[in-house]
């Protein structure tokens, strides 16, 4: 029950610390994941500004030169919106005038037949209706409006993603020559250009780089979560050992390997109260190796713990499994022996102390006496047991040692 107890805790242990990694791990992943999509965007951004701030350069240097005149071949129009546009040089050539509107909206339309990428240059107070603000450029000026500077925006347009970008263009004084009946003042916004291109293959990447992230990310949790695992089944196997030896050093005899009184004690209340509930006798061997002080003072107590080896292992393979057998202090044993007869104990008693007399210990011959009794319907308390087969034990040192004493037998009927 204490392992089992100790081994959910454990495992409670292993998967807190399980969820503790998946989730850092997560946490990491999910970071990696949005940082790199941040990177992504400004990169996005800083193209588009760029795009964006060379439009305007080139409208610039256009209006510094109070607009660009080319020449008026087959297919070139003139400006609409503009009064006189052309001129005739005296070659007899015509040139006509692109002021900085007319220049952005026809490069505009070179560079739109290329489907990836193109810009646009719109107002919400057109001249030119094909300029005419769609949906997002209509939002982005309520945004210029409000102070924002620039708006931006990953849209979907048939199967394919596109960045949008939109500044604005202000109203400078040299502008108000052109604009001011439109009700502008310098400062206004007057209009805005717009940059749109494709980002498929920069997604593409992206949500691959994301997947192999992902993957990487569960391989190393699920690699992590094993290590974790095993190490943990080890350290339990491990403890469990450790608690095992501990818990026989707690009831074992270091020397002889077979319990130690402290067990004794607890066994001997566990026998005898199932002895008392069940009706049944609890019979109790004291064993005592005669002359041991001797063995020790001639042959050295490297010899003496020998003997006392020996002789406990002698008496513990003469018993049942279910009987326990105790190093009781010094050079005596115990022997307490469930459900079984004054008969049985006195002839086991008879057994073992034969074996040891006639089977020499490093060619010493080596005697017991023991004291042997079962239980009473009368008894209290273990001690009385106890103090029975003491003095059973006594009886047999005081008749000459090297014999079998019952004490406190049952009368014969």
């Amino acid at each position: 029950m204490l392992f089992n107890s100790e081994e959910k805790i454990y495992k409670s242990f292993v998967i807190s610390i399980c969820l503790i990694v998946a989730l850092s791990l997560l946490g990491i992943f999910l970071d990696v994941t949005t940082r790199t999509r941040s990177l992504i965007l400004e990169e996005l951004i800083s193209h588009s500004r760029a795009y964006f701030e060379t439009i305007v350069a080139t409208r610039l240097w256009n209006a510094n030169y109070g607009g660009v005149y080319v020449e008026k071949k087959a297919g070139v129009l003139s400006n609409p919106y503009y009064p006189n546009p052309d001129i005739k040089i005296v070659d007899g050539r015509t040139f006509t005038i692109r002021n900085p509107a007319m220049m952005t909206r026809e490069i505009s339309g070179y560079i739109g037949k290329e489907k990836d990428f193109s810009f646009h240059i719109t107002s919400k107070k057109l001249l030119n209706p094909d300029n005419k603000p769609d949906g997002f450029e209509l939002s982005a000026f309520d945004l210029f409006e409000k102070g924002q500077k620039e708006v931006y925006e990953i849209d979907t347009i048939g199967n394919k993603k596109y960045f949008r970008y939109m500044g604005p263009l202000f109203i400078k004084k040299d502008c108000l020559k052109c604009h001011a009946h439109q009700g502008y003042k310098a400062g206004d916004v007057r209009g805005g250009i717009s940059v749109m291109y494709n980002v498929d293959h920069v997604y593409s990447k992206l949500n691959t780089n994301t997947l192999l992230i992902a993957l990487f990310a569960v391989t190393t949790t699920v690699l992590l979560m094993l290590a974790l695992w095993i190490l943990t089944r080890r350290l339990m196997r491990k403890i469990a050992d450790a608690r095992q030896q501990i818990e026989e050093m707690a009831i074992k005899d270091m020397l002889t390997g077979i319990f130690n009184r402290r067990y004794l004690m607890q066994r001997l209340e566990e026998e005898f109260d199932r002895a008392a509930r069940q009706k049944k006798s609890l019979g109790c061997m004291l064993l005592d190796i005669d002359h041991f002080k001797s063995i020790n003072d001639r042959l050295g107590h490297l010899v003496g713990d020998e003997v006392l080896k020996e002789v406990a292992q002698r008496i513990n393979n003469s018993v049942r499994a279910y009987d326990v057998t105790t190093r009781y202090g010094g050079e005596e044993f115990m022997v307490i022996l469930p459900d079984t007869s004054i008969e049985s104990v006195l002839s086991l008693a008879e057994r073992i102390s034969h074996n040891i007399k006639n089977n020499p210990i490093r060619d010493l011959t080596v005697t017991i006496s023991i004291g042997a009794t079962v239980s009473r319907d009368t008894d209290k308390t273990i001690d009385e047991i106890i103090k029975r087969a003491d003095d059973g034990m006594y009886e047999a040192k005081a008749a000459g040692r090297d014999c079998v004493k019952g004490c406190g037998l049952p009368e014969k009927t």
